[in-house]
């Protein structure tokens, strides 16, 4: 099997009003936290020095500011499109959970000369990347900076300097180079070793391990035999299966089949279904597969950080039966399969399987082949899929099959879903293939993330 293969104006002076007193409230409570102040206002007081810093999916803008021992200020906006904070342990503040387009005004108080720590609380965002340094030293003038009561924008943007001609260069080197070549990939399929008894065996060892996410980047995953996404198990309805883990990384994890129905003792939860897989101990899995399933194997140890890190897989049992409705429209037989693992947060951060464009890999079908697409997400958030061309057909959520299937253009998938979506080639070309948060696939340098590619050929 080949891997080729989602007013009034009185109100409105009121709620103003109302969140005004709300905040002249709170701005006398003695929290140890900052407190807000109006937008782009900085502080009250003189000599303050603000700095205007944005929050994104997954950076902070700009990443290692500045600035001036003394009265440091930091004007912090949301310009993502999730949920995302600022703090800054050493100094014990941060904001509050900022949603899309908010921002807050945080007061440092006073800062001697140092380097500063900042990071986004939010699970799994700071391993992401969202991490940066304010590095306060004397004689900074603070580029990244300005006074209290400067002119610059509240928006916390910083406008691009590129001219129209170097965002296009960028954008084609990126485009040409896909796909671009990177050591390692992942969900293999794994063979299993069968026993005497016909039971499937199956050798899974955790490791930490360079990977390679996009051409150059190389990061510290978590992995399942040396691959991210982990080998992709195929095992029939009433095999026997058994799945040794070995833990060779410098912490505890386990293994959870999540959407295969396994006994309690077998569902990977520690310390509630058993101990945790302590580094260097092995574990055994024992299960009989029961029934159909479009499942995944994932850690349940430390979740929001090992899973995005790279310990996750894709386990199928039995095969996707096509639905009447679909082989009454031509679609008699599948051609091509692809299991596509969705992250987005982790060292692996927006990427397909593990790689990040330009590194994803490409497909290949030609006219009138069909295609069968099945997509889970591992990721923090879901994940709008959208390929170009042709229109897919929904035939199975979760591996259970739909009585009527359905179109679509563009599919959400929720963390921990699966889709099983079957594609027909109808026109000749190479279809875009990414997610339709726009901010996860493409920016003024190109391509990036979640972005891959379909290929037409007559």
């Amino acid at each position: 099997m080949s891997r080729a293969d989602r007013t009034v104006l009185g109100l409105g002076t009121f709620a103003v009003a109302f969140a005004a007193l709300c905040v002249a409230i709170f701005g006398l409570r003695d929290t140890g936290e900052a407190t807000a102040s109006p937008t782009g206002s900085g502080s009250a007081a003189s000599g303050v020095t603000t700095v205007e810093v944005s929050l994104s999916e997954f950076a902070i803008t700009p990443a290692m500011p500045e600035v001036a021992p003394g009265k440091i200020a930091l004007h912090v906006t949301n310009t993502g499109s999730m949920v995302h904070s600022l703090s800054l342990p050493s100094l014990g503040v941060k904001t509050p959970d900022l949603q899309p387009g908010e921002d807050f005004n945080l007061d440092l108080g006073t800062v001697a000369a140092g380097d500063v720590d900042m990071l986004c609380e939010i699970a799994g965002h700071a391993a992401s990347g969202m991490t940066g340094m304010l590095m306060v030293g004397e004689g900074s003038g603070s580029s990244s900076g300005s006074s209290s009561g400067s002119s610059s924008g509240s928006d916390g943007v910083t406008a691009t300097t590129m001219s129209w001609q170097e965002m296009d260069k960028m954008m084609l080197e990126v485009a040409q180079s896909f796909p671009a070549k990177t050591e390692g990939v992942g969900g293999q399929i794994m063979e299993p070793k069968v026993l005497a008894d016909g039971t499937k065996e199956f050798d899974i060892t955790a490791e930490e391990i360079d990977w390679e996410v996009s051409p150059g980047k190389f990061v510290k995953a978590m992995a399942y035999n040396g691959q991210v996404p982990g080998p992709e198990i195929h095992v029939e309805v009433g095999d026997k299966v058994k799945l040794i883990l070995t833990n060779k990384m410098h912490e505890s994890t386990d293994i959870h089949f999540h959407g295969i129905r396994v006994p309690n003792a077998m569902d990977g939860v520690d310390p509630y279904t058993q101990p945790p897989v302590e580094p260097g101990q092995s574990f055994t899995y024992e299960f009989t597969a029961l029934e159909p399933a479009v499942g995944i194997y994932h850690s349940h140890h430390d979740a929001q950080t090992q899973i995005p890190n790279g310990l996750f897989a894709a386990f199928f049992i039995g095969e996707m039966p096509i639905p009447q409705y679909m082989k009454d429209m031509g679609y008699t037989k599948v051609d091509h399969k692809v299991t596509m693992v969705l992250n987005d947060a982790g060292t692996i951060g927006l990427s397909l399987n593990g790689k990040s464009f330009p590194a994803t890999q490409p497909y290949t079908m030609r006219v009138g082949e069909v295609m069968q697409v099945t997509y889970l997400n591992e990721g923090l958030m879901g994940h709008p899929m959208h390929l170009h061309q042709p229109v897919g057909w929904i035939i199975a959520k979760d591996g259970v099959p739909l009585e009527q299937p359905m179109p679509g253009d563009t599919i959400w998938i929720a963390p921990g879903e699966r889709y099983t979506v079957l594609y027909k080639a109808t026109d000749v070309g190479v279809w875009a293939w990414h997610c339709h948060i726009l901010n996860h696939a493409e920016g003024p340098t190109g391509m990036f993330g979640m972005v891959t590619a379909l290929i037409v050929e007559q």
